[in-house]
């Protein structure tokens, strides 16, 4: 087990680290924070930026001290901040510098070290160690870590052991693997050091660009500690998430797939954006939770038939092109139109042109047309499934790709339905032996299930066990209605509400629906982002940037909007953006290309994680990606 419970939700109560004036964790709220992108040898430009973000609500200030001298400056940053009235606390965020985390510590309230690269250098070897040798291996870290242990406990300075999934040192790799696993393994050899110690004032994050290794690898962390009888807070967030909808989208899923499990009690969300504005999302991930305490009760699982440290798609059966090995479909919700044309469907990627007289469909178009009650009189795209309520269709049924969806009762007692495709609108209360008998034995029935919950997400997995347990193989899409709401907070409740589901490998398909809340193409960008955040439908480019500090060597947000303008209609390819090579190759983890910041006006470029043009002119470096990419031949032309 990995938290208190999948069904009550319940924050998982850790010891409180105190940084500065703010406490971490115990009774406290889920803190907020964020990290300044301003050269840390710049006093003034630091010290406003962390104003900036601190008026927006950000609680604890991280400032990047990649050398002593970094270091240093960061009690001239701390004093003027203080003399202008912030009292916030600041964190130094180290990388392979020892020398800088001990000088930084004594300053400032917390210092973030990564186990990855503290006291290892990363040279992606394979490396072989007997038990000895790799002992002898654990004394050598241990011996560069404890000084800043003795001086962390000396000055009352908390510590943050950030794990990162690129940034795994060789002697992890080699003994561990690329993994979940890897990360947790490479924390605990700094946790255990700080026990020796009796240092505890210690915070804890397994980061990762991948939202499916994010999830697993906290899980792991978690009952890791749990069985160890550990309880130190959790810092949560998904690194290099990139910017706009997709950076949002992202973070939310990694990011509120482990709230929903009343784990974490500090966030950053990371976007190739000016730090500010990584605030008021945060903020919204963390007051979706206000009060959650007091849903509706939910019967707890007994046996819990999901793996929670692997992904792995549940079993179901094919209906038409749903369930089985078919990617998840998206539907959109069509029923609150007035009128329905040719020209609203542009905003679901079906584009009809007059002159041609035929649909252009993009790759984000959704599958299906749920319609409710209304009708459709022009000739809809040969692709694309119409979904009525009950009654509606059999007025309709004769027509092509129309489709019922039946609430459960009128299903168990209905004579007159598709032979193809039935959608059955099921919430949790409606499940009894009947429907799980007949939902066996119909191969055309698709669940659509729905929930009022407020935490609706953990209402839903529990459903979903239950036809996991009765062996009930039918395919199942996720609906979600959300009304009352901004359309930046649908977004984000929804990728965190459905996306949990679908990192678990449940789910066939994405139904979310909105009292006016936003554009049907808001809603249809949204699904095919959830589904591309948890790597169940590739639709688009994947861009991981990251969010930039001081380290960085050029403008991210500049460059990241350049290389998306020539390459986003490259469907399927990973391209990791990378300020300067402590977030490089192994920061990308899994990326197919990487353009990397290696000096001033300087790019190195990467295939996955192999150098293959070291310190191009920056002017030159996007038209040199662009040949990369053609030439190990997964270039395509743009329309």
């Amino acid at each position: 087990m990995y938290c208190n419970s999948l069904t009550q939700y319940q924050r998982f109560k850790t010891r409180e680290v105190k940084v500065g004036n703010i406490g971490i964790g115990g009774n406290n709220p889920v803190r907020i924070q964020s990290m300044t992108t301003t050269d840390t040898m710049d006093t003034m430009a630091t010290v406003e930026q962390s104003i900036k973000m601190i008026d927006a609500g950000c609680e604890i200030v991280r400032i990047t001290a990649p050398s002593i001298k970094e270091a240093e400056n960061l009690a001239n940053i701390k004093s003027e901040l203080r003399k202008r009235g912030y009292n916030n606390p600041l964190v130094a965020d180290i990388h392979f510098t020892p020398n800088a985390a001990e000088v930084a510590a004594r300053i400032v309230e917390k210092v973030r070290i990564n186990p990855g690269n503290y006291a290892d250098k990363k040279k992606f070897e394979t490396l072989k160690y007997t038990d000895e040798t790799y002992k002898g291996e654990l004394e050598r870290l241990k011996e560069r870590f404890v000084p800043l242990v003795k001086i962390c406990k000396e000055y009352g300075t908390a510590m943050r052991i950030g794990t990162n999934h690129g940034s795994l040192s060789d002697r992890i790799m080699s003994r561990y693997g690329d993994s979940p696993q890897g990360m947790v393994e490479s924390a605990m050899e700094f946790i255990n050091i700080c026990r020796e110690l009796d240092y505890h004032e210690i915070v804890l994050s397994m980061k990762a660009s991948n939202t499916l290794i994010v999830i697993q690898a906290y899980r792991l962390l978690m009952s890791r500690m749990i069985k160890e009888n550990m309880n130190y807070p959790l810092h949560l967030g998904v690194t290099e998430a990139g910017d706009g909808e997709d950076g949002r989208i992202k973070s939310a899923v990694g990011i509120g797939s482990l709230l929903e499990d009343g784990l974490g009690d500090t966030i950053r969300v990371s976007l190739t954006e000016d730090p500010e504005f990584e605030i008021p999302v945060a903020k919204n991930l963390v007051e979706k939770y206000n009060n959650r305490e007091l849903h509706q009760k939910i019967c707890e699982i007994s046996n819990n038939p999901i793996n929670p440290f692997e992904y792995n798609k549940r079993k179901t059966r094919e209906v038409l092109n749903i369930g089985n090995t078919n990617v998840p479909r998206v539907i959109a919700d069509f029923s609150q139109k007035i009128q329905i044309t040719p020209t609203s469907l542009y905003g679901v990627g079906y584009h009809y042109s007059v002159p041609n007289d035929k649909w252009n469909i993009i790759d984000v178009a959704c599958d299906y047309l749920y319609i409710g009650n209304k009708s459709i009189d022009f000739e809809i795209p040969g692709t694309l499934g119409i979904i009525l309520n009950y009654e509606n269709w059999t007025k309709n049924s004769e027509k092509e790709n129309y489709f019922p969806l039946i609430d459960s009762n009128k299903y168990i007692l209905s004579n007159k339905l598709s032979n193809r495709l039935n959608f059955i609108s099921i919430a949790i209360a409606e499940i009894n032996n009947d429907l799980l008998f007949k939902l066996k034995n119909d191969k055309t029935a698709v669940p659509v299930i729905n929930t009022n919950n407020i935490h609706g997400m953990a209402e839903q997995r529990r459903l979903i066990v239950e036809f996991i347990n009765n062996e009930c193989f039918n395919p199942i899409i996720i609906h979600r209605t959300y009304d009352n709401i901004s359309s930046e907070q649908l977004q984000l409740y929804a990728a965190t509400d459905i996306g949990s589901l679908l990192a678990d490998g449940l789910g066939d398909g994405v139904f979310i629906s909105s009292n006016g809340v936003a554009s049907t193409k808001f809603i249809n960008d949204t699904s095919f982002g959830i589904l591309q955040a948890t790597r169940t439908r590739i639709s688009k480019t994947e861009y991981i940037s990251c969010p930039s500090c001081g380290r960085t060597l050029f403008n991210l947000q500049e460059t990241t909007s350049k290389i998306r303008a020539v390459t986003s209609h490259l469907k399927g390819i990973k391209i990791g953006i990378m300020g300067c090579i402590v977030n490089g190759p192994g920061e990308m983890a899994d990326a197919d290309y990487g353009y990397v910041g290696t000096g001033e006006g300087k790019i190195t470029l990467y295939k996955e994680k192999e150098i293959v043009r070291r310190n191009i002119p920056e002017a030159e470096a996007v038209n040199e990606l662009i040949k990369l990419i053609k030439e190990h031949g997964d270039w395509i032309d743009g329309e």
